[in-house]
């Protein structure tokens, strides 16, 4: 097959791309800018986005042997990745730019670019793993190593999308996909992952919200207050906040009963923050939309699938029974045991097994009745 390797210019993609070529396709690396003035976004070898980035990835080109191109989707990426985390805090949601740069820039941008090029699939450095269906299609799995597994993030991937891609690295785990590296004379092989949003160049996101919100900020600052209505304090803007959160409140004083507050609620037009104890963010229930499907939608009967689902890019998967409602474009999410933290607007990603059923995006969640 004709394959364009995503090369982000860290240890897996250069691994990925070296393992297509062994399996005998006929590989041609790109690398993604990201920014027209990369100087803007992170700076350092950190595995994603930088200057130093696009150096590696085509050094790690020249060491596999393979042409090596950099494909400038910097006005797509800002619109579909950058404008949409800063709408999404704006909203007082808690988005995840990493899937949404899946979804609208790899897997999309980058997918429809290299089919009208000519290419069959794109392989990349994800830890994830495609199985052949007896019906000729093909399910997307957890990868071998839990703790570095993506499919959370590549759970809005559809069939289609799925049909050509290649994930090289699913069945390894990292350190040795790191050992592997070295002895191919990778210079990447010691490279750090990269953990940090690629275009938050200090990881202070607040201060970059702050900054290039400006005036299109719902409010320039706002209360603290707890379920009462109480005034506890003050913040400069409700974007600084997601739920769940505990650290950096700067409530003045500590609660009746000693224990930590976290943010319950975000209300940004009025810019109110509610606060309140841990067991208050126990999460029963969820209403999910736009759900993408990996392959064949989610087969249930009356009383819904019983699955697993995962609500956080790194987070524990959690008993559910799912339904379709209304014309098949959102889902009741139950879940059998409580969930905390559930922030609206991240991912809520459906498995049966290690398969990946789908995803839809969190609208709505019901707490665990006081």
């Amino acid at each position: 097959m004709l394959v364009v390797a995503a090369m982000s210019g860290g240890v897996d993609s250069a691994v990925a791309a070296a393992r297509a070529v062994d399996a005998g396709h006929e590989v041609t690396g790109i690398h993604l800018a990201l920014s027209r003035n990369p100087q803007s976004y992170r700076s350092g070898a950190r595995g994603c986005c930088t200057i130093e980035d696009s150096n590696d990835a085509r050094r790690a080109a020249d060491v596999i042997g393979i042409p090596f191109y950099v494909w400038d989707l910097s006005d797509r990426f800002h619109e579909d990745v950058v404008v949409d985390f800063m709408d999404t805090y704006a909203a007082g949601q808690t988005p995840n730019p990493c899937l949404r740069c899946n979804e609208k820039i790899k897997f999309a941008a980058v997918l429809d670019r290299a089919l009208a090029l000519g290419f069959d699939a794109v392989a990349t450095g994800h830890y994830a793993r495609l199985e052949p269906t007896a019906d000729g299609g093909v399910e997307l799995h957890r990868a071998v190593d839990h703790g570095k597994d993506q499919s959370y993030v590549l759970g809005v991937l559809d069939d289609r999308q799925l049909r050509h891609s290649l994930f090289p690295l699913g069945d390894t785990p990292k350190v040795d996909v790191r050992r592997e590296a070295a002895a191919r004379g990778l210079l990447v092989a010691d490279k750090p992952d990269s953990h940090d949003i690629c275009f938050v160049a200090d990881g202070d996101s607040t201060g970059w919200l702050r900054e290039k919100l400006g005036e299109r900020a719902p409010n320039q600052g706002g209360r603290i207050v707890d379920e009462s209505g109480e005034v506890l304090g003050e913040h400069e803007g409700t974007y600084g906040f997601t739920i769940g959160q505990r650290k950096g409140l700067r409530i003045g004083r500590p609660a009746a009963d000693g224990k930590p507050r976290y943010v319950l609620d975000i209300e940004p037009v009025s810019g109110t923050v509610t606060v309140g104890p841990r067991e208050r963010l126990a999460v029963e229930r969820i209403r999910a939309d736009r759900p993408r499907w990996c392959g064949k939608p989610l087969e249930h009967g009356q009383d819904g699938a019983v699955v697993t689902v995962q609500l956080r890019a790194h987070g524990d998967e959690h008993r559910a029974v799912v339904r379709m409602t209304g014309s098949g474009d959102q889902l009741d999410i139950s879940l059998l045991d409580p969930a905390y933290g559930i922030a609206p607007g991240q991912a809520a990603v459906i498995y049966q097994g290690s398969r990946v059923v789908g995803s839809a995006t969190i609208a709505a969640t019901e707490r665990v009745s006081a």
